[in-house]
């Protein structure tokens, strides 16, 4: 919803303009938008109600029912008055009657509501009605008072508003009714006819009068339907605008030609699964055309993503180009170092590897051949981003786990490009994203998904277990390694808290190995320990000189050991869907049978689960569980699909995982569902492509508000003047 443009309507004046919004209560409503310094009337009515009630049909006294929230008419009969309970609280009440019955109305330690009412005051009164000793009663009831003005608690579908401390229902529909009674003229209309016409539109002031207050179901929902669309169609406009300016600038054209593919079929050690072929041919579509490739790879644990990079590799050196991989961790760098070395380096093309580790001689030499452009492929962490680094004719840039890298860190890898020519960029990642954030987060990519794994890789059986059965599931993981496996346990601290109560890799490592395995090798890696450390234990466990691993999440991605077929997460419940699934997906890589392990407290744990009622290995949840853990905890154990996996992880957490909390904010959509919304994202997107190929500078008259609010826009972006989205 546009902000009203009229400057004098800012709540800096509200004593003139809104009754009762001073500037206490501006910073109230501040707190409610996310809004900081001058607020606007026209960002108040941004404050769109969180949800509704139906009250347009009143009760009469004596037809109250116990249990049911109801609406009615009441007359003050007495006054209000204070009465103390047996535990010390101070209950107010006060006595109203429609001529049917009575009710008693009552408010806890809220003394001064005595001040607000009045013998003789009529009320519209709404609340949950109770029975104490025979008397009817509503507590904390929403209190309208009757005066000459329309009724905004009753006789109507009511707005609930969220609230904070300070704020109360009535006074918010009060402050709203008065910004929309300001604004209702004022209101700019941000859409082109045209489309509100092909979309079947509200416009924006009837659209902004009925999400506040509604003239009945149908209005509610129309309006709710456009300025849902219009939050995501603003959104994707900026997508699509950025998708026109990338398609625009001149990249590295590079052909591909029957050697290189005969290359590529030898360096490939097996047959390539239906689903790779699709991508490789996707990215070859873009290799060959004269603009810039932005394409984000999709694929669960183990598809077989690094195979796809390692041929467009081959491609892009092949025709003189070189290739950076940038990396989120040095484990995963030096594990994509040494897979892309053993599928490279027998075609005769060199990898290396550039960390913060690297010690500096090797690193000036490496940085000097960069320059010189005699490596042709680097594998890297944040240390590729460094100003010394260059590259004398950079066609590729393949980040990896791109969610873990600023946005400022991938903008400066892509810029390392030659004078006057963009690298293609290849963006990958192990996490599956829903579809209406890969429409909308990823939206100004193009987006290849392997959809399938190769063959032979067994399912890995996933068990849900209480700390009761731990003797269990480590004389399981005692046995595996008898027989020569090897095992990870995974902690979610690095060290012991008194603040939170679960496992720590440091401490649990010395108990692992002083008392269960002190005969085997147990390993320690977490992010506090110095990288070459790390990479030595890495190393041992990598060559099988370790049986056990002891870590922290820093082994969610990028470490493939064939070889572990033991997962054990300690304390579960404190990780994420997606993480979990993360973690599982670091055994199962070889031609073992291999098993996850989750271990929670016994709260998390199916009510009743015990060694007689849980056979080991199967913990079946029961259906009407709330707990968030233990549903985390279920669909881990049903599902192995990553896909799956992580729209339900979308469904339990919400846009906040995905955007925002770990770099750029809390969501600031404030009334489109990227979850729920799903179908009109997608006729949202498809306008926005379709304004775009319209009108690509968005110059036309009709587009101006458009270009006005892109350049604004504080939804999931953070807008540069160019319309650069920051993702």
């Amino acid at each position: 919803m546009a902000a009203a443009t009229d400057a004098s309507l800012t709540l800096d004046s509200s004593a003139k303009l809104l009754a009762g919004v001073g500037p206490r209560r501006l910073k109230l409503f501040g707190r409610l938008l996310g809004l900081e310094g001058d607020i606007t009337v026209g960002d108040l009515l941004a404050l769109y109600p969180r949800d509704y009630q139906d009250r347009r049909h009143f009760s009469r006294i004596r037809d109250l029912k116990a249990g049911a929230v109801s609406t009615f008419y009441g007359q003050m009969t007495g006054m209000a008055h204070d009465r103390r309970t047996a535990t010390g609280k101070t209950v107010t009440q006060a006595p109203v009657s429609d001529g049917t019955g009575i009710v008693q109305l009552c408010w806890f330690n809220q003394p001064y509501i005595k001040r607000q009412l009045h013998p003789g005051d009529r009320f519209i009164v709404t609340g949950k009605v109770e029975y104490f000793s025979g008397v009817v009663s509503v507590t904390q009831p929403d209190l309208e008072k009757m005066d000459d003005s329309p009724a905004l608690s009753g006789g109507r579908i009511v707005p609930i508003y969220p609230l904070t401390e300070g704020l109360q229902q009535p006074f918010v529909r009060t402050a709203l009714r008065q910004a929309l009674d300001h604004t209702a003229a004022l209101v700019p209309e941000t859409l082109p006819g045209w489309l509100r016409e092909t979309r079947k539109l509200l416009g924006a002031k009837d659209a902004v009068e009925n999400i506040h207050f509604p003239s009945g179901p149908d209005a509610l929902e129309a309006a709710q339907r456009r300025l849902k669309f219009e939050e995501l169609f603003l959104l994707q406009t900026l997508l699509a605008v950025r998708k026109a300016q990338d398609e625009t600038r001149p990249g590295i054209k590079l052909t591909i030609d029957e050697p290189i593919a005969t290359e590529i079929r030898r360096m490939v050690p097996f047959e390539p699964t239906t689903a790779q072929k699709r991508v490789v041919r996707e990215i070859f579509r873009d290799l060959v055309r004269p603009t810039p490739m932005n394409r984000l790879l999709q694929g669960d644990v183990g598809s077989g993503k690094t195979i796809v990079a390692a041929i467009a590799l081959v491609a892009v050196v092949r025709n003189r180009g070189q290739v950076a991989i940038m990396a989120p961790t040095e484990i995963l760098a030096e594990q994509h170092a040494a897979t892309f070395s053993a599928l490279l380096e027998p075609l005769g093309i060199s990898v290396r590897l550039l960390t913060g580790s690297v010690p500096t001689r090797e690193k000036e030499t490496i940085i000097a051949g960069l320059a010189a452009g005699e490596l042709p492929v680097v594998v890297g962490t944040h240390a590729l981003i460094q100003e010394t680094v260059r590259f004398e004719r950079l066609a590729l840039v393949v980040i990896d786990e791109q969610h873990r890298f600023g946005v400022e860190q991938r903008m400066m890898i892509q810029q390392k490009g030659s004078s006057g020519e963009d690298p293609h960029v290849l963006v990958m990642t192990a996490t599956p994203i829903p579809r209406t954030l890969s429409l909308t987060a990823y939206g100004h990519l193009d987006i290849s998904i392997i959809d399938e794994s190769p063959p032979g890789r067994a399912p890995i059986k996933t068990s849900w277990v209480s700390h009761a059965r731990r003797g269990d599931v480590y004389h399981f993981v005692y046995e595996q390694v008898r027989l020569g496996r090897q095992a990870y346990v995974v902690c979610p601290l690095v060290e012991e808290s008194e603040k939170v109560a679960c496992a720590a890799a440091v401490s649990w490592h010395e108990y692992l190995q002083r008392e269960l395995f002190p005969n085997h090798r147990v390993g320690l890696v977490h992010g506090k320990i110095r990288s070459d450390e790390k990479e030595r234990v890495m190393d041992e466990f990598r060559r099988g000189e370790l049986h056990v691993l002891t870590a922290t999440s820093v082994i969610e991605v990028g470490v493939d050991i064939p070889n572990a077929s033991v997962m054990v997460i300690e304390d579960a419940n404190r990780f994420g869907l997606a993480q979990l699934h993360q973690l599982r997906g670091r055994v199962g890589r070889g031609a073992h049978e291999s098993r996850c392990f989750l271990v929670t407290e016994e709260r998390y744990n199916p009510a009743g689960a015990s060694r007689e009622s849980l056979p080991f290995g199967d913990a079946p949840p029961t259906e009407d569980d709330a707990d968030a853990a233990q549903r985390r905890m279920r669909i881990l154990v049903e599902s192995s699909d990553g896909f799956r996996i992580a729209e339900e992880d979308f469904r339990l957490r919400g846009i906040g995982v995905y955007f925002g909390t770990r770099q750029h904010g809390r969501s600031r959509l404030r009334i489109a569902d990227l979850h729920h919304d799903m179908i009109l994202v997608q006729e949202a997107r498809e306008a926005a492509f379709d304004l775009v190929r319209r009108d690509p500078n968005l110059e036309r008259q009709e587009h101006a508000l458009i270009r006005e609010r892109l350049t604004d826009l504080h939804i999931e972006y953070e807008i540069r003047e160019d319309y650069t989205a920051v993702a």
